[in-house]
């Protein structure tokens, strides 16, 4: 995938009309796959579309995670337009239900589209957001038990993963939690975080 792309909405060209999980097709307004520059360092993965999400395109629009992110410099927001640089804003699953949670079986029939694109972007540093993500990339992404992760406990910290690290978020963070996550991540991009990786130059 070139990294001079058009749109930073869906750059990869995932399916929109997506039917994978028919109960979802009457609930959503849209198909929301990833947001942002191909070539980002930074992966940050929700558990599912929000209203605001959902109606725009844009992952994590109107939640306090985008706050946060602009805190930390990936975001700049500007009459309705959201710009981001190097991080690339997924989830894992794309379609929002009003009234629940994405279903286990829903989680994996979008499987698919996550792993695409942690594959193309291949991150430095993902950011996984709420206790479900953090569980859904242990066994895949880290040599640990996914009963082992606590999002409470471990947000604004730095986990081991295969081939990158993982800094867990707080779906809803307070004041306190924001001011950790942003000291935590202006902490690994204080330092070469790529050195412990083995990985390409960029």
């Amino acid at each position: 995938m070139d990294a001079e792309q058009d749109t930073l909405v869906n750059p990869f060209g995932m399916d929109e009309t997506c039917t994978n999980c028919p109960e979802l097709c009457g609930t959503r307004e849209r198909v929301v796959h990833g947001y942002g520059p191909v070539d980002a360092e930074f992966l940050v993965v929700g558990e599912m579309p929000g209203p605001e999400a959902d109606a725009s395109g844009v992952p994590f629009d109107g939640t306090p995670v985008l706050d946060v992110l602009e805190r930390v410099g990936f975001v700049e927001r500007s009459d309705g337009d959201v710009r981001v640089e190097n991080a690339y804003l997924t989830y894992l699953t794309r379609c929002r239900h009003p009234e629940r949670g994405p279903t286990d079986a829903e989680v994996l029939a979008c499987d698919g589209y996550l792993t695409a694109e942690i594959r193309m972007i291949n991150p430095e540093i993902i950011v996984p957001v709420g206790q479900r993500v953090c569980e859904a990339l242990a066994t895949e992404y880290t040599t640990r038990d996914p009963g082992d992760f606590d999002v409470e406990a471990e947000h604004a910290t730095t986990v081991r993963g295969r081939g990158f690290e993982l800094v867990p978020l707080h779906p809803d963070p307070d004041d306190d939690r924001r001011d950790e996550f942003v000291a935590h991540l202006g902490e690994l991009l204080g330092r070469d975080y790529r050195q412990t990786k083995g990985r390409r130059g960029r």
